[in-house]
């Protein structure tokens, strides 16, 4: 049974996907004493999001890094830059930063939310309902008139969190999306040029997997940076993405399984609920060979 008490009680007014800066702020005032965890990160230089957060950050928030916190150690030849943590690793980290089972976590960053994607995908994998993004980020929360520290914030540790009895959320590797091509509707959310196969900074081979379509990560955000509306995404997504078929058979990728979470989140919050991620991504795909590439 889950402790009782305001830093342990689920909160029913904590969305599952994405939370206003206004409705943390109420969350806050309420007495609920969410885990806030800045995500923020740089793929050129892996030091710059802790930096960032050093300089300021929610009041409270634990700083929780790409390579160290949200991945898993890389292995020569598969499963990609950013491969996923085990469940044992991810729950004694999340027991680390003081999450237990009814306590809500709220991610953010501030680069348009797709760290923070990765966490809160994570957190569900793991078992953990109680997670939202905060749409917007750091600048939406300075926005509402939220301040910023400098101080760390302090974690108040668990036990790791309880195993699940199956994952929570659908993943696929290349050895079963392989025989499926075709037959799922692959979507990565790499931007246009990288799709192509024009550039590819970070991978050695350029160009996507056959049959892909493409909804760069970014299409899902509003020029402020907050996502668009629900109904504005779930049209987007059934008409470019969804079409045909339903959203369980849709997987999601990327360079490396990072901001594919962000196209999972943009579905949930539009109700479009079900389909899955490869976590080796484009980086693993692209490791093998023999596997087909298409460019264009």
């Amino acid at each position: 049974m889950c402790a009782t008490g305001p830093e342990q009680r689920m909160s029913p007014t904590l969305p599952r996907s994405l939370v206003t800066a206004a409705e943390l702020q109420a969350l806050l005032a309420d007495g609920t004493a969410p885990v806030l965890l800045d995500c923020g990160f740089d793929l050129a230089d892996p030091g710059a999001g802790r930096r960032r957060f050093e300089a300021g950050h929610l009041p409270g928030a634990l700083y929780a890094h790409l390579d160290e916190d949200l991945s898993g150690p890389r292995h020569r030849g598969n499963q990609g830059r950013h491969p996923l943590p085990s469940h044992a690793a991810l729950a004694a980290t999340a027991g680390r930063w003081g999450i237990a089972p009814g306590r809500p976590v709220v991610v953010y960053d501030n680069q348009g939310g797709p760290y923070a994607a990765r966490a809160w995908w994570l957190l569900r994998w793991l078992g953990h309902a109680e997670v939202a993004v905060l749409d917007g980020g750091t600048a939406a929360w300075a926005a509402a008139g939220g301040a910023l520290d400098t101080a760390p914030g302090l974690a108040r540790p668990q036990p790791p969190y309880p195993a699940v009895a199956a994952e929570a959320m659908p993943t696929i590797d290349a050895a079963a999306l392989l025989p499926l091509l075709g037959r799922r509707r692959v979507l990565d959310a790499r931007a246009a040029e990288r799709f192509r196969g024009e550039v590819e900074p970070l991978d050695p081979v350029a160009g996507h997997i056959p049959g892909a379509s493409h909804r760069f990560f970014k299409d899902n955000l509003m020029a402020d940076g907050r996502f668009k509306p629900a109904a504005q995404l779930r049209a987007e997504f059934e008409a470019a993405v969804t079409a045909g078929c339903a959203p369980g058979d849709v997987v999601h990728q990327c360079g490396s399984g990072v901001t594919a979470c962000h196209n999972l989140l943009a579905m949930e919050a539009a109700g479009l609920t079900g389909s899955a991620l490869y976590p080796g991504s484009w980086s693993d795909w692209c490791s093998d060979p023999a596997r087909p590439v298409a460019r264009g």
